[in-house]
Order: C-alpha cells, then structure tokens, then sequence
C-alpha cells in the first residue's frame, strides 16, 4: 500500500512539473538585408546577429523585416529551427513576419498568415498603410507535455495612423476567432507605435504587456529602437510582447549587446522567459 501511494505521489509531482512548462520567446526586428548601411550592412553585422542568436537560445521567435535570404540565414545557422510564414507580397515575395521555433521544443499543429486590410485573406494593402503589412500565427504545441498555445507575430505601418488603429482591432478580432479552445496566447511584434498610444492601449485592454509583469528579473533599456546610435540612450519603445492571463511572465530583457560600438539591428530584441499556467 505503502509503495503505492509513493508511485502515486511520484507520478502526481511528475504530471505537475510537466504541465508547468517554461521557455523563452523572443521579438526581434532584424532590419532588412541592404548593402546601403555602411557599417551597419547585412553582411557587416550578420555574424554578430548569428551568434546573439545562438547565444540567448530562443526557443520560439517572430522577427520582423526579414527578407527571404535572411529567413535562409537564420536556418543554416540555427539548424535545430524551422519557420513558418510568407512574405507580405505572397511567398517569398518581400518582408516576413515569420515564426522560428526549436524543432527539438515544439512541433506546430497549425499556422496561416493573414493582412492587415479589409481583406485580410488577400495579398492586400490596408487603409492608409503605405505597404503591405502581415500577422502570421501559429498553434504550437509543446512535445514533451503536449500543452498547445498560440503565437502570432506581427509588424504594422510605419506612416498609416488609420491603419495602425485598425490593425490593432483587427489582429485581437483575429484572436479572438482563431482561438475558440482559449489556449494561451503570445502576440509579438514591432508596432512601430509606443505605449501611451490608442491602438497600444487598445491591445492592452484584452492582453498583458510583458513588461508590465510582475517577473522576477527585469533587465536592458527602457526603449527598443536604436537607429543604429550606440551614443544615445535607447528610450523609443515600440517592440512588444503581448500574452494572454495564462502566461507568466518569469523574466523580461531588452537585449541591448553591441559589437566594437555597433548594434545587431535598429531594433534591439525584446527577450522574455515564460511559463504557461
């Protein structure tokens, strides 16, 4: 009797770790591939990016601006990872908002890419965005435990205050449709808007702002949009991880590593360790 309640307790403290799982998740705007930087060129701070990369170990990232060489990039140097999404032209065609994600972590059960447009369901330009802009999601699911959750990873318009405000609305309709079971949520993504903005507010109103969190390490800049200027503080904050009540937010970090003076991206990534309730 005795060793079988020990087994039980075992398998209940077994089940329970299981159902706790952690990982670490990731929003970077990687800057597009040019050759018109200077010192900032792709091929001038692409190993640097590899090795950050590599470094932090991200077990599922969205990135943003990526162009299909880049994508190609990431895969021959981060072997264990494979992507989901297409360019916002269709295809490879123009920037991605794609989602790596650790082969050896997660399998994904299914995924789709949408526009941010009256016609989200068409290669399409919306409202007074000057181009076309993206959300691609995923229903990922953890292997070990088998614990689904959804991650959707976005970039919006730069110019479009209209299409900012609408892109918002739309992508927490999208959400809200796409994810009848109520599994955990992750949205991510440069929103090219900052905080005390309508359409930010807006998204807070139905998930949490990572930074927000109670976590237990918070660490980097305030802000998130370098411009390449290693001389000046980095307080522009328009990078973002959203996430649903079901997540925890354990650490936060604004990942602001350089090399020789020089940053991987305009962007720096925004770094957060996880777990789903």
């Amino acid at each position: 009797m005795k060793k079988q309640v020990f087994i039980a307790v075992l398998l209940m403290i077994s089940t329970l770790s299981i159902s706790a799982q952690e990982f670490t998740a990731m929003t970077y705007n990687i800057k597009y591939a040019n050759e018109n930087d200077g010192e900032n060129s792709w091929s001038r701070r692409k190993d640097f990016f590899a090795n950050q990369l590599k470094f932090y170990h991200p077990q599922i990232f969205g990135v943003q601006e990526a162009v299909k060489s880049q994508i190609d990039f990431i895969e021959e140097n981060l072997p264990d990872y494979q992507y989901v999404g297409v360019g916002r032209e269709g295809k490879d065609k123009g920037e991605f908002s794609a989602i790596f994600y650790d082969t050896t972590k997660f399998k994904v059960v299914e995924s789709n890419t949408f526009w941010l447009s009256e016609t989200p369901h068409q290669i399409s330009k919306g409202w007074d965005a000057n181009y076309h802009r993206i959300c691609t999601y995923a229903l990922m699911q953890e292997k070990k435990s088998g614990e689904k959750f959804y991650f959707f990873n976005t970039h919006f318009d730069h110019r479009g205050d209209e299409a900012r405000t609408n892109s918002a609305r739309l992508i927490i309709q999208k959400i809200k449709d796409i994810n009848a079971e109520h599994y955990p949520v992750l949205l991510t993504g440069d929103f090219n808007l900052e905080p005390e903005t309508e359409p930010i507010q807006f998204i807070k109103s139905y998930l949490n702002d990572a930074k927000d969190a109670s976590a237990e390490i918070k660490l980097g800049p305030s802000g998130t949009f370098n411009g390449y200027d290693f001389s000046t503080p980095v307080t522009r904050r328009i990078d973002y991880v959203f996430h649903s009540e079901e997540v925890k937010i354990k650490t936060y970090a604004v990942l602001s590593d350089n090399e020789e003076g020089r940053y991987a991206s305009d962007h720096l990534p925004v770094f957060v360790k996880i777990k789903l309730n």
